[in-house]
């Protein structure tokens, strides 16, 4: 899909001043293409004037004399024979177009030996996949020609296949995701393991375009978004899946990068979020990146069933109705926003009967995040307790309407844990770092159209909300601001997005991190 443009202001005459640009531009390309042997011999003389003020300059003092007096006795001679002039001109003329030819070389027509074995290497290793004994002409066979296989390819600078179009024939079952994913993982391990490659097939064409992605950035931190209430950016992605770009700041000089956007709202098909990552992967990362950008908008209940202090960032600040990490607790919050949930419906319910507009505090968003929820229920099992998991039936089924969402972060061993109704009404699906092609299709519900690596940097995964393609997706660094291992600037970039707090923070929660936090709060402060 290709990236839409930014929007001009449209202004009166700009038709005519598009068109007389194009007319200019032709105009000078044809005058160009006129005078480039004038260009070329000027192009010499600068060259052979230069090479005589350079030969003048290492010429000895003593001997500048003689050189003189045999120059002055060419010129003499010249002169007085026939024709003299006109053919020194004309060897002039003859040694600046020589002189002031272009010296660029030209570009190599074809592979080189190295690159015609490897291209050579991958056709033998398709011809099992691609061939079979009742084909007459077989496009792909052992010993046969690579070239009517292969119509276009580029390499990068380190010799590796950085594009490939692949023509295959057209009995191959390319509608099968199983004879697909052979090919693919094919193709990534002999075109060069550790990269990113995306595979478009073309059905009609019987072609395969691979591409090699590059990195998405990492070393992008959190800040205010240029977003619409409703807008939550997830991460960023490829130039080539979205149409959208979002201005940032990054390091001295601002740019423009394509987001994943997640909406929320009562228009939203896709309410409710759920992330999957294993320990270090970037899910608190994420949970809190969704968490300062909803508190612009609304109000936020964070539940840390990790219970590790790494949202004891936003205890006691506007906007945060809590911080739970215990189980009593966990099972008061989650039983409130049931019932949070039910009022609004009932009170926007009766104001439409009534004829009048929902009251406001019906339509402020309520954002219920929580990480890890699973903890609770393994808690609540050992105490002969309830499982506060049941709660968040009526926020999952009604929430849309109730202008509530619920974001849930999870790993990939407990899953089985979770809720029916967390696994159906989570229509948007985050998964972070590394995972297989079965553990990425069972959480996003179809593969992606990338080949997953085995080392992923932290906040580095997949998206998918709802029904749509599965975007690669990296989430800005939004670390916990109490970590002694967030740098300065990290630690600032946090603290600069969190309100002002409203309550104390608890002494529990202080504990958890003294240090950092103290060193935090003296940063926040200054």
């Amino acid at each position: 899909m290709a990236r839409r443009p930014l929007p001009r202001i449209l202004k009166p005459g700009s038709a005519q001043l598009a068109r007389s640009r194009e007319l200019a531009r032709t105009a000078a390309d044809s005058a160009t293409d006129v005078l480039h042997p004038l260009i070329t011999i000027s192009r010499g003389l600068r060259r052979l004037a230069s090479a005589g003020r350079r030969r003048w300059a290492e010429t000895p003092k003593d001997k500048r004399g003689p050189l003189l007096f045999l120059v002055a006795s060419v010129v003499l001679v010249v002169a007085l024979v026939p024709y003299g002039p006109l053919l020194a001109v004309v060897a002039l003329m003859a040694a600046a177009a020589w002189q002031g030819r272009d010296r660029t070389p030209p570009a190599p027509e074809g592979p080189d030996e190295a690159q015609t074995t490897r291209l050579g290497s991958l056709y033998e290793a398709l011809v099992p996949y691609f061939s079979t004994t009742e084909d007459p002409t077989p496009l792909y066979a052992h010993g046969g020609d690579w070239e009517k296989a292969f119509p276009a390819y580029e390499f990068d600078d380190a010799g590796r296949v950085a594009r490939l179009r692949v023509r295959y024939p057209a009995y191959f079952p390319d509608g099968e995701p199983e004879a697909r994913a052979r090919v693919e993982q094919l193709l990534a391990a002999k075109a060069g393991r550790g990269r990113e490659y995306l595979f478009a097939w073309d059905e009609e064409g019987n072609e395969l375009t691979v591409d090699v992605l590059a990195p998405l950035p990492t070393d992008i931190s959190a800040q205010r978004f240029v977003t619409a209430p409703g807008e939550t950016v997830l991460g960023f992605t490829d130039p080539t899946h979205t149409q959208r770009t979002l201005p940032l700041t990054h390091g001295e000089e601002p740019r423009d990068v394509p987001p994943v956007v997640w909406r929320t709202g009562i228009r939203s098909t896709e309410p409710h979020l759920l992330a999957v990552g294993q320990p270090g992967t970037g899910t608190s990362t994420l949970l809190r990146s969704i968490a300062l950008q909803a508190l612009q908008y609304g109000d936020v209940l964070v539940v840390d069933g990790g219970a590790t202090g790494e949202y004891a960032c936003l205890t006691g600040r506007d906007g945060v109705l809590g911080v739970e990490v215990g189980l009593a607790g966990a099972q008061t919050a989650l039983e409130w926003a049931a019932q949070e949930t039910e009022r609004r419906l009932i009170t926007a319910n009766h104001a439409r009967q009534a004829g009048h507009p929902p009251p406001e505090d019906t339509k402020r968003p309520l954002w219920i995040l929580l990480d890890r929820p699973t903890a609770f229920t393994h808690l609540a099992a050992a105490d002969g307790q309830k499982d506060p998991q049941p709660h968040l039936q009526a926020p999952l089924r009604h929430g849309r309407a109730a202008q509530v969402t619920v974001v849930v972060t999870e790993q990939f061993d407990a899953l089985d844990a979770l809720g029916d109704a967390v696994r159906q009404h989570t229509r948007a699906r985050v998964v972070l770092g590394p995972a297989t092609p079965h553990q990425l299709a069972a959480v996003l519900g179809t593969p992606p159209h990338t080949t997953p690596v085995d080392h992923m940097p932290p906040g580095r995964g997949y998206a998918r909300l709802g029904t749509g393609p599965v975007h690669r997706l990296q989430v800005p660094a939004t670390p916990d601001p109490y970590d002694d291992a967030t740098s300065d600037a990290d630690r600032q970039a946090v603290l600069d997005l969190l309100p002002p707090r409203s309550a104390p923070v608890d002494a529990d929660t202080v504990s958890v991190k003294t240090v950092s936090m103290e060193k935090a709060v003296s940063m926040e402060k200054a």
